[in-house]
Parts: structure tokens; C-alpha cells; sequence
């Protein structure tokens, strides 16, 4: 991974990367894997400095804008990669593991998807809270057909996210899924045209910050968490009853209706 730096820029700061762009605009944080010649495919470097950008958004919590540069978003994790790696590779689960770090941010994570999304392209985006994508969008995992499964977390996201059936047609035979279908299963929460997503995710985001950055770490904490649990969401309520950002958003709400 190269070393992280950070310069001023208007609004925060931009890090300067190998594989990523990456812009602290204060109340959020923009993502873009870049590496369009090779269609932003996911390396070991882009790994690492995601990771690295996990980091910083869990030492200063806010909202996560990720997109592709050029014209994909993803077209998979990178292939020679692929091919040399062994069995403790796979047991270390190198994808996996930032995916699902990906996922447990504790603010909500936007993607903005654009052309393919393909493979670990595909499972990096399901890790995303919501998805906006153009109608250039397309979302397949073609592991088996290259003798490997989608073991960066599609085997257990897809299903909650299009429903068994429609995740085995992807997972199984190959299906990939068009923008507009996608939207139709709810994968996407919105299609626009192609170079308006970013704008589009950025609206997403502006709604997300109008909310109290508790409550939105609790809901999401509790959204994600496996099984039924009725008493963390009492809990949960508990706490937010007593905080003074509860106390002032409803008494500014009643003040504006009287």
C-alpha cells in the first residue's frame, strides 16, 4: 500500500492513493476505485487501502460515498491475483474480511454504480447500505465459471437483498442482472443516467445527514444484526429517549408546527 498522505482541499481533504481517489468533504466521505484501464478491478493494493480508509471513517464516524471511476464500477477482483493465490489465502479471506468491515461501518455507506459490477465488484457493492446505479448497471458474480465461488460475502448478502431464487440464477447460473431489474428487486433504490449517479448518491447522503448520527448507528446496528431481537430495539430507544439531540430535534419540530 503507499503511504496515505493528506492535503488540504475545499471542504476536507483529499489522500492521496495508488488505487483510490479519496475526499474528506467534512460531513462525508468519497470513494473511488481507480483504476479504470483495467475496469477498476479490485488488487491486493486497492485492498489494503481500503482498509486503510475504513480506518479513518471508524476513527471519525460519517457517512461513506463509494464509486467506480470511469465508466465501471467494479469488473471484478483482479485475475493473475486470483490465480496465485493458495488455500491459506482463502482461509485468511482477504476480500471477505474487508467487505465485511465494509458493511459494520457504523454510518450509512452509498455506492454509486455505474457499468459493470461484476464478481468482488458485484459483492463490494451489496456490502454498501443502498445503491444507486445508471442504467449502464449491471451486477453478476460469474465465480464458479471461473472454478471458484463468490466467497466475499454474496453467498449470504445476495439472498437478503433479491430473494433466494433470483441469488441462485446469479450465484448459480450466471445470471446478471440489468439496472432496471435490479431496481425492480430493490438492489438499486434508484436508476438515473449514465454520469448522474454520483450527484444522485450525494442526494442520498444529504438525506442521511438530516438524521441524528445516533439514531442511525443504533438502526443500523440493530437492521444487521442476525435474528429477532425485540429488546435491543427497547434498548436501543432507551438510550436515544435521554440524549439532548432527541430533546432539541422534537422540540424544534413541535415549535415549526405551532
Amino acid at each position: 500500500m503507499s503511504e496515505v498522505t493528506l492535503a488540504p482541499s475545499v471542504g476536507g481533504a483529499t489522500g492521496v492513493f495508488e488505487t483510490l481517489t479519496f475526499d474528506d468533504l467534512g460531513d462525508r466521505v468519497v470513494v473511488a476505485l481507480d483504476r479504470p484501464a483495467r475496469r477498476n478491478a479490485i488488487d491486493a493494493a486497492m485492498i489494503a487501502e481500503l482498509h486503510e480508509v475504513c480506518a479513518r471513517i471508524e476513527a471519525d464516524p460519517k457517512p461513506l460515498l463509494l464509486t467506480g471511476t470511469g465508466e465501471h464500477f467494479a469488473g471484478g477482483a483482479d485475475i493473475a491475483e486470483l490465480r496465485a493465490r493458495t488455500r491459506s489465502d482463502a482461509l485468511a479471506g482477504i476480500n471477505r474480511t474487508l467487505f465485511d468491515r465494509v458493511a459494520r461501518l457504523a454510518l450509512p455507506t452509498v455506492a454509486a454504480v455505474s457499468g459493470w459490477a461484476l464478481g468482488g465488484g458485484a459483492e463490494l457493492a451489496y456490502a454498501c447500505d443502498i445503491r444507486i446505479g445508471t442504467t449502464t448497471a449491471r451486477f453478476g458474480n460469474p465465480e464458479p465459471g471461473l472454478g471458484i465461488l463468490a466467497a466475499a460475502g454474496a453467498n449470504y448478502r445476495l439472498p437478503s437483498l433479491v430473494g433466494t431464487s433470483v441469488a441462485k440464477q446469479m450465484l448459480l447460473a450466471g445470471r446478471v442482472l440489468d439496472a432496471e431489474t435490479a431496481l425492480q428487486l430493490g438492489l438499486l433504490a434508484e436508476v438515473v443516467e449514465p454520469g448522474e449517479h454520483i450527484d444522485a448518491a450525494h442526494v442520498v447522503v444529504d438525506r442521511i445527514l438530516r438524521s441524528s448520527p445516533l439514531a442511525l448507528r443504533l438502526t443500523k446496528t440493530i437492521l444487521d444484526a442476525p435474528g429477532t431481537h425485540a429488546f435491543a430495539d427497547d434498548i436501543a430507544q432507551a438510550v436515544l429517549f435521554e440524549t439532548e439531540d432527541k430533546h432539541d430535534r422534537m422540540t424544534a419540530f413541535l415549535e415549526k408546527r405551532a
